[in-house]
């Protein structure tokens, strides 16, 4: 355990809680400005939707005029778009409905959406996982107006797929926030409470779903970053095992690590957990093989590990879990222990370097661009850097204070000496092998996605001390998936993280289904009034 980062560490997590104690009494909730869901097509799984599709029930042309016009109803509010096509996506939407209507007979029907499983189904991708023709600033002022030159390998695997993509949405200056916020596009609004963030930094995504105007999103995750903004705006997102999906087409994004694309993974956010197997399947690629959907585990044989937060010492420098938070927890192990599971409160000790192992694990990452100079291989002078984080502290700089706090952090090691931050690599490995032994490939462990609700803007890095619950599992390489729990009092989204040993995906998945047909799982921030 670091003493001077632990000390840091502690500061921010008392201010924070004081910040967000002061915020929460003097900013009250800002309802949506935006309509309810008018059209039921909104309120369908994509796979529902690709059951309409094959059976004439729905075109679609009717389905992304459908998404295209939710979007035009709630962006205004959001800002969660960066660049559409919507024409574009049109023309593909009446190409797939040519395919389907000249597949006459079921045998045509079957063998057509075999081959093209996601055919006529809009989405919506991140903008910097990389939609060719579209914008690829990720958040920079510095790159403003360039375009992305081809598909990320994701969105290329899920075009082949059928699918139509319809825009590309918002994420923090190049993905280094877990707030949506940029001096480019600036704030992207929580769905659920238009003064809160949308959490980052697949910020524009979750919102987009969490209103019903995307049936899925592509996102990126390498410290939280699907699974924080999924449960912020009431919806699931799945960071799936290290390595499992491309990375390629990314950005940031590093050519010299070869641990980057493990730390950083490609996956769904969606409002239904039931559609999460499906995506992810078609998002794996020539790795789909691994995820072993083909052989199904019975309900029964999974055992549920679960824990509330950190303990010991390691609880007194992170915050404190929020109660509704815990309690979400502990509803869905007493379902599964009804359902006749074993369950198991596990000690969460072996976590007590938590921080220092999950940091250790992002500083490591090499061959990443600096947001100042805007290439891997020529580093800011540190002067600068200080300058640039005062100036943004201000709002006079180009940068956000996110960003060049994270890229301070970088060059300052963490506060942490090299032998040290060997140790902590070590203990990475031991954690690992601990937790998939004691998980194998029957076990889960259900734990907070993250300490609070969808915070105020400018908070996030008092806050940051409760990122390593998510990071930790990039840094094992574990699939995780956040799974909506319901509301708070107050009306803020809840959710919970599933945790399975890597390429036990479908482990998490079906716990994430269970859970959804307990509990209900997406609700829209405005009740709907269907015609």
């Amino acid at each position: 355990m670091e003493v001077l980062l632990r000390i840091l560490a502690t500061l921010l997590t008392y201010l924070g809680l004081l910040v967000d104690t002061i915020l929460g009494f003097m900013r009250p909730r800002q309802a949506p400005n935006y309509p309810p869901i008018k059209d039921p097509v909104l309120l369908k799984s994509v796979i529902e939707l690709v059951l309409d599709l094959k059976r004439d029930l729905l075109t679609s042309e009717q389905l992304v005029k459908a998404y295209i016009a939710r979007v035009r109803e709630v962006n205004p509010s959001l800002n969660a778009v960066i660049e559409e096509r919507f024409e574009a996506a049109l023309q593909e939407a009446r190409h797939a409905d040519e395919l389907i209507a000249n597949a006459k007979n079921e045998y045509d029907r079957v063998a057509l959406f075999t081959r093209y499983s996601l055919l006529g189904i809009p989405f919506t991708v991140k903008e910097s996982c990389g939609l060719k023709g579209l914008s690829f600033s990720v958040g920079s002022v510095v790159r403003k107006g360039m375009k992305a030159p081809r598909d990320g390998d994701v969105v290329a695997l899920v075009r082949a797929a059928g699918g139509i993509p319809l825009l590309v949405s918002a994420n923090p200056e190049f993905c280094m926030s877990f707030e949506t916020n940029t001096v480019l596009n600036g704030r992207c609004l929580n769905p659920y409470d238009l003064a809160r963030t949308t959490g980052g930094s697949s910020g524009g995504e979750a919102a987009l779903n969490g209103c019903g105007a995307s049936t899925f999103g592509i996102a990126s995750d390498i410290s939280g970053s699907i699974r924080l903004p999924a449960m912020f705006c009431g919806v699931y997102g799945h960071k799936p095992t290290g390595g499992l999906t491309s990375v390629h087409g990314h950005f940031p994004y590093s050519t010299i690590d070869e641990n980057f694309p493990n730390l950083l993974q490609i996956g769904p956010i969606t409002r239904f957990a039931r559609d999460m197997p499906l995506l992810l399947e078609i998002m794996a690629g020539d790795n789909k093989h691994k995820l072993n959907f083909a052989e199904p585990v019975a309900l029964k044989e999974i055992k549920i590990h679960y824990a509330y937060g950190f303990s010991g010492t390691n609880s007194l420098t992170h915050p404190s879990v929020h109660p509704e938070i815990q309690l979400a927890v502990a509803r869905a192990v007493k379902c599964f222990e009804k359902a006749g599971l074993t369950t198991k409160n596990l000690d969460m000790s072996f976590l007590d370097n938590s921080m220092e192992v999950a940091l250790v694990g992002l500083l490591d990452l090499k061959g990443l661009p600096s947001i100042v100079t805007q290439q891997a291989h020529r580093a800011p002078k540190m002067k600068l850097l200080w300058i640039e984080l005062f100036n943004s502290i201000i709002g006079h700089s180009l940068f956000t204070k996110e960003a060049i706090f994270i890229e301070l952090m970088q060059r300052l090691n963490g506060f942490m000496s090299a032998d040290h931050m060997e140790q902590y690599r070590e203990e990475a490995r031991s954690i690992k092998t601990y937790l998939t032994e004691l998980l194998g490939d029957r076990g889960v462990l259900l734990l907070p996605t993250f300490h609070d609700t969808a915070l105020n803007f400018h908070t996030s890095l008092f806050n940051i001390t409760g990122i390593d619950n998510l990071l930790i599992f990039n840094v094992l390489g574990f699939p995780a998936t956040q799974v909506a729990m319901g509301f708070t009092q107050r009306g803020m989204p809840i959710g919970i993280q599933v945790v399975a040993a890597p390429y036990q995906d479908k482990l998490c998945l079906q716990i994430a289904a269970e859970l959804e047909g307990a509990f209900r799982g997406w609700a829209p921030p405005v009740r709907h009034q269907l015609t």
